[in-house]
């Protein structure tokens, strides 16, 4: 296993980290459908004991639900992973989400509390809205860090002008982004520029939220519950849908090669970009954690790495 420094910090990652989006289950606006809470403790723990040093989650993950669960699997676990988690977005008691920086301390106690730690390792701005509050949030973040309640501090979904509008008031430990080969925009400016200062960057989606694990279908999309945010995503629907799931296929093709899914092939191709710390990779049951965890050892050769490149361009 190859583990890779996450930018200016002492953290040495596996290449996939736990994400917990997935676990913090349906009723609230970018959920993923009911979920059994002790399915996610079984899947994180199973993580754990197969090589993944690191979860993701984030406050408004099933509006406080998600940083509960992984407190849940920690307790559960023999292990010691590092623990992430975002600020950013919060709601009401209507379940009603805003974006906000003027309240990260206060949020950062509440994650702190529902995750029962005393730090957490890496706190995250999740999403830089609205604009005109970056500067009083990432003040806020560092103070945070001065204090010791956090060890690092990063971002999520930064431009390149947000990222250098927060170094001018302290160092970005990391940057994480959306990032697939379905998903490629950050290539062109957001990577390079982490490349070149030290930036971190662990991508989230490198599976596109499940349409590159080689098990959609248009039957399984159409059969999604409504509080599932895929179902009104683009990627799922036409005419979208039905290329993506021909790239899922091409991926299966290659991954019978080696053994591995169609979901390990796309989770390496991400991690081939110099960029690229280490991937996001969700999980709802220790059935899929096991499949994924391949990604952990495998490389995707440059040939194969080629050949996917090829039939993307061509389906462009």
């Amino acid at each position: 296993m190859n583990f890779k420094t996450l930018g200016n910090s002492d953290m040495q990652l596996s290449p996939i980290g736990f994400g917990a989006w997935a676990i913090g289950g349906g009723g609230w606006a970018f959920g993923w459908g009911a979920q059994d809470d002790q399915d996610s403790v079984d899947a994180i723990v199973r993580a754990l004991d197969l090589g993944v040093n690191w979860i993701d989650t984030a406050a408004v993950y099933g509006l406080g639900h998600s940083e509960e669960v992984v407190h849940k699997a920690l307790k559960a676990s023999t292990h010691k992973p590092w623990v992430f988690t975002k600020s950013t977005m919060v709601w009401d008691d209507q379940g009603n989400i805003t974006n906000t920086m003027k309240q990260i301390k206060r949020e950062c106690e509440d994650s702190l509390r529902r995750l029962k730690l005393d730090v957490i390792d890496l706190y995250q701005i999740h999403w830089p809205k609205p604009d005109e509050e970056l500067e009083e949030g990432w003040e806020a973040m560092a103070q945070l860090q001065r204090e010791g309640k956090v060890r690092w501090i990063g971002v999520s979904n930064f431009s390149v002008d947000q990222l250098k509008r927060a170094q001018k008031i302290a160092p970005v430990t990391s940057n994480q982004p959306p990032y697939s080969m379905l998903r490629r925009d950050v290539e062109k400016e957001i990577l390079p520029f982490c490349l070149e200062n030290n930036i971190g960057v662990i991508n989230y989606a490198p599976m596109l939220s499940g349409m590159l694990t080689g098990k959609m279908s248009k039957e399984r999309v159409a059969q999604m519950p409504e509080d599932d945010f895929r179902k009104r995503a683009v990627a799922y629907q036409e005419p979208q849908l039905s290329k993506n799931l021909a790239v899922a296929d091409k991926l299966k093709e290659i991954g019978a090669k080696y053994g591995v899914t169609a979901g390990v092939v796309a989770i390496a191709w991400t991690l081939k970009n110099p960029a690229i710390t280490a991937a996001i990779v969700g999980g709802r049951n220790p059935q899929q954690t096991e499949e994924t965890s391949a990604a952990l050892d495998f490389v995707l050769s440059d040939d194969d790495f080629q050949q996917i490149n090829d039939f993307l361009a061509k389906q462009a």
